[in-house]
């Protein structure tokens, strides 16, 4: 290939035709080459110095090459610049970069957008800085009468806008105004272009900054408002979109902008919401939910309810042309498309009362009018409450009763309205609700898959309500006809049908618990006939159905006759499914419900199960070096599914699992887990620790120390926050190690605390309460253990630590704390002294401690402050209690 001066770089005709050539056939639909051959072949050229100069100068200056050559040339450019641009000589990069500037008013559009894409990558790699013509080259074009100069500038304009926005918002030596301040103006000019492109791409190059809100932004408000409002009604259904994307960015980012407006905007976003097109409606739906999370007056929502909420009722009936028609067909014999299969992700078992929320909605479809529509009616009817109910029953009764197939849309989208305000209209609902259910009931064998599968989703909406009705005869019969109602639709025919019914029935499950427990055969029965039948897709909710009853009853679930009908399908499953497949997790997930909710009775299933996750663990942990050897590929989800089916077990069988784990390698491969750089890996790892603490603590024994530090590290880091649900799990786990190993914990014990104590004295400031009540229960177990060590160093954190124990609800993990408690006050009464008052007040968070040995401990320690503090300072103390915690404190007879 050529030499490479920039000034005089030629390309050898050899070169360019070949490469010609190679992207010809690259593209051609037609041509019998192999196409990973041609991409070898490029990769290899790639690695020549002026390659891109080649592919630059075929996209610039290929006159007599076809658009598509061209273009192809352009988007391996792009591609190679990725890698490759800082690696390149200044020689070459300038010869690029005087290439791409001409171009940006090609006549070819699509040679113009593919420079526009360019220039962003180079920008990306070298910044402004190190292009100082761009700037000029777009205001000169965007200044230009040309339309292909003018859109060319503003096509590479507004991608550098979308992808690196804060390049333009900062400063330029030998510029006197950031970049920003120079083209906002021109921006603003475009919005009142006659060309639909132009208006289209400058505003949604400022909408880019709504978030970032520079100072010149910032400055012209106004006129940016102005624009919007002349924007407002454009031709263009792709303008009217940004326009309202813009009205629900401000709402949520800075919403004292619109408030002067706020009766303009409004009237706007309610004629929008029911716009011809439905990508314009659905952008302004989009606004209700924004406006009520904005804290903005609801009083100025007030007055436009009657108006909205026919709208959005209306966009909630089913499009002609929505995807879910063609899915809502689809009967249980055909077999899944892979694409049907989403991925999912496991969330890692989590030590506390607060858990760290997974929101795994897996249902049908994208979001589209409907659901927005839906989602804001439900938002709203949180706000607003029954006030919206004179407006919606007549439309939801006038749905309801329309009659005939044609109708069925305007029925389906009612009792979805329903499902959708359940929540937040419930006080206005609940006096009629089992009008509401015995009209839904008999929807859920309608002749239309789409009503069945809505009618099953609004059921669960209620099904709290049902099972707090439960109580007396006609409440049970109700809950009773819920429950057989679910039940019959499990065994749709239909796949859409199958999964909402499995999921509300998941809803009903969780609220009714062992409510469930009379009904356990029949439940079963249509649960394992599912399993036999389902499709892979919603296997994976039946295998959640089955989890989420287990954990519901309990070990009402281990009686023989139950265990004869759920068992032996599952383990024929376990036994099908391969190590490296992924439906194997749900089935993990589904194991470890059944393993905790039967307890010992799982024992004749366990050897199995256990030698299984322990060989998943160590082929994933090989795979993660040497993929060849282990056969599969590397992926962690197998290696925390397997951890928490271990938890669960362990959590099940007690001191059973312990001749299981005394015959493995599992505290080796813990000990790696525990160390691994995944923190889902790393949170699912300490809990197994804690839980194998509790029940067979010498077995970890031997590896003690190295347990101790790596969990004292996840305590150290400075990015706690990036992995609280770690470190949550650890300090549960050193808690858990110290009360079973007792002074063994001792060198560890003062650089545990040093980490401790910061935790409790910024839990004001948002930290997640599991992670504060753990902290609070472990320094208590380690004042309990080695109260000397600990009791020197009190004040520190007596306040921040009596207001922590005060919020823990009463079980064993707060005893324990409180018995540290008394362990360090005996030990060093007088530091305790400043936070006497905070200590009476955790003391009188107990309901009752039933603890004898503790309550005594408590009663001795009360006492004695008593007899320290004389001419009144105890009374004084008692004093600033509430009377109820006074009372709480007179069973210790002080």
């Amino acid at each position: 290939m050529a030499a490479a001066g920039s000034a005089s770089w030629q390309p050898q005709e050899e070169g360019l035709k070949e490469i010609c050539g190679l992207l010809e056939q690259q593209i051609s639909p037609y041509s019998s080459a192999d196409k990973s051959q041609i991409w070898q072949q490029l990769q290899h050229y790639s690695q020549f110095p002026d390659f891109n100069n080649y592919l630059v100068f075929i996209l610039a200056r290929a006159e007599g090459k076809s658009g598509e050559i061209r273009q192809a040339a352009g988007l391996l450019l792009k591609n190679n610049l990725r890698t490759a641009y800082k690696l390149m000589s200044p020689a070459h990069q300038q010869y690029i970069k005087s290439e791409l500037l001409p171009c940006l008013g090609a006549a070819d559009k699509h040679i113009r957008s593919t420079v526009g894409t360019i220039v962003t990558v180079v920008v990306q790699q070298g910044g402004v800085l190190g292009w100082p013509e761009l700037l000029q080259a777009l205001v000169n074009c965007l200044d230009s009468s040309d339309l292909n100069h003018m859109e060319g500038a503003m096509d590479a304009l507004s991608k550098i806008c979308e992808d690196i926005p804060q390049v333009l918002d900062s400063d330029v030596p030998g510029l006197a105004e950031r970049p920003i301040k120079i083209f906002l103006p021109r921006l603003f000019q475009f919005f009142q272009s006659p060309h639909t492109s132009l208006r289209k791409l400058s505003l949604d190059s400022v909408n880019q900054y709504i978030m970032l809100m520079p100072s010149a932004l910032y400055t012209s408000m106004d006129k940016f408002l102005q624009g919007l409002f002349v924007l407002a009604n454009d031709p263009a259904a792709e303008v009217r979109k940004l326009v309202c994307a813009a009205f629900v960015q401000l709402i949520e980012i800075h919403p004292s902008f619109l408030e002067p407006h706020l009766k303009n905007v409004i009237e706007y976003m309610l004629q929008v919401s029911k716009d011809t097109d439905d990508e314009v409606a659905l952008e302004a739906c989009e606004f209700w939910s924004a406006y009520c999370d904005a804290q903005l007056p609801y009083e100025n929502l007030r007055e436009y309810l009657p108006r909205l909420i026919p709208i959005l009722l209306s966009n909630m009936v089913y499009a002609d042309d929505d995807e879910s028609l063609v899915d809502a067909e689809e009967d249980e014999s055909l077999p899944d498309r892979d694409q049907d299969l989403k991925p999912r992700f496991h969330t890692p078992r989590f030590h506390g009362s607060d858990d760290i929320e997974d929101d795994d909605d897996d249902s049908y479809g994208i979001w589209n009018l409907r659901k927005c529509s839906a989602a804001a009616l439900d938002v709203l009817s949180n706000v607003f409450g029954d006030e919206i109910l004179p407006t919606l029953m007549p439309i939801i009764e006038a749905k309801l009763s329309a009659s005939g197939d044609e109708a069925w849309k305007d029925r389906e989208a009612a009792v979805l309205t329903l499902g959708a305000i359940a929540e937040g209209c419930i006080n206005g609902l609940y006096p009629h609700l089992s009008q509401i259910v015995a009209f839904l009931i008999p929807l859920l064998d309608d002749k239309f898959a789409l009503i069945r599968s809505i009618s099953c989703w609004t059921l669960s909406r209620f099904s709290k309500y049902i099972v707090q009705d439960s109580g007396n005869k006609k409440g049970y019969e109700q809950f009773d006809s819920v429950l057989m109602g679910l039940l019959r639709r499990i065994l749709d025919t239909n796949k859409r049908v199958q999964e909402a019914a499995c999921s509300a029935f998941a809803t009903l499950e969780e609220e009714a618990a062992e409510e469930l427990a009379p009904r356990l055969e029949v439940i079963l029965q249509h649960l394992m006939c599912a399993f036999g039948k389902y499709q892979r897709r919603n296997l994976r909710i039946v295998y959640d159905a089955i989890g989420t009853l287990a954990d519901a009853v309990g070990e009402k679930l281990n009686q023989p006759v139950y265990l004869e009908i759920l068992m032996p399908p599952l383990i024929a499953k376990w036994q099908q499914v391969s190590n490296s497949d992924k439906d194997l997790f749900r089935l993990l997930e589904c194991f470890t419900s059944i393993a905790q909710a039967l307890g010992t009775g799982f024992s004749q299933f366990d050897q199995p199960v256990f030698q299984r996750c322990i060989n998943i663990i160590q082929t994933q942990q090989l795979a993660k070096v040497d993929p060849i050897s282990a056969g599969v590929q590397y992926d962690k989800e197998f290696i925390v599914c397997s951890l928490d089916l271990l938890s669960g077990l362990t959590e099940g069988l007690q001191g059973g699992i312990e001749s299981l784990v005394a015959q493995s390698n599992l505290r080796d491969l813990l000990l790696q887990c525990c160390m691994d750089d995944d923190s889902d890996v790393q949170q699912s790892a300490f809990a197994l620790v804690g839980d194998l603490a509790k029940v067979c603590p010498v077995h970890l024994r031997p590896r003690l120390s190295e347990f101790l530090d790596a969990a004292t590290n996840q305590l150290t880091t400075p990015k706690l926050n990036e992995t609280i649900a770690v470190a949550n799990n650890a300090c549960w786990a050193i808690g858990e190690l110290a009360i079973k190993v007792r002074q063994e914990i001792s060198p560890v014990v003062m650089t545990v605390i040093s980490c401790l104590v910061p935790i409790l004295q910024h839990a004001e400031q948002g930290v997640n309460k599991s992670v504060v009540e753990n902290t609070a229960i472990t320094l208590g177990r380690l004042a309990w253990v080695c109260p000397d060590l600990v009791s020197p160093h009190m004040e520190h954190f007596m306040q921040p630590w009596c207001i922590s124990l005060s919020m823990i609800r009463d079980d064993i993990e707060k005893e324990d704390a409180f018995r540290g408690l008394c362990a360090v006050v005996r030990a060093n009464p007088s530091a305790a002294l400043s936070s006497l008052v905070l200590m009476c007040k955790a003391i009188a968070s107990w309901d009752e401690i039933r603890n004898g040995e503790l309550h005594n401990e408590v009663c001795q320690v009360l006492h004695g402050y008593k007899q320290m503090l004389r001419n009144g300072a105890w009374d004084q103390c008692m004093s600033a209690l509430e009377p109820p915690e006074k009372d709480k404190l007179s069973k210790y007879q002080v």
